[in-house]
């Protein structure tokens, strides 16, 4: 192979490199969606805003597995905070009364 030949074949693994780096960026941090971003990047990366957008979405975290039941729980311990903090008060309030009937 002459040295035109093998400069051309590491120019083209290091543009192919390049072009799916947000791919790869999934792939190491353990995305879910890995799938969804590598073919986005394949069908939408040579405009550079798509593989900006790729790229963004590589690395942002991971989404939480079961949405809806983390939404569930997040409102379940809201409420549950929320009945406390009244039952408390309510406690107080009837030991005011109690005192102040004596």
């Amino acid at each position: 192979m002459n040295k035109e030949m093998m400069m051309q074949g590491v120019a083209t693994v290091a543009a192919l490199a390049l072009y799916f780096l947000p791919s790869i960026i999934a792939d190491r941090r353990k995305r879910y969606d890995m799938l969804t971003i590598a073919l986005f990047n394949a069908c939408l990366g040579w405009t550079v805003f798509g593989w900006l957008v790729a790229l963004y979405w590589a690395w942002q975290p991971n989404p939480p597995v079961n949405l809806e039941g983390e939404v569930v729980r997040s409102r379940r311990i809201i409420s549950m905070r929320a009945f406390t903090k009244r039952l408390g008060e309510r406690v107080q309030l009837r030991q005011s009364r109690d005192r102040s009937a004596k």
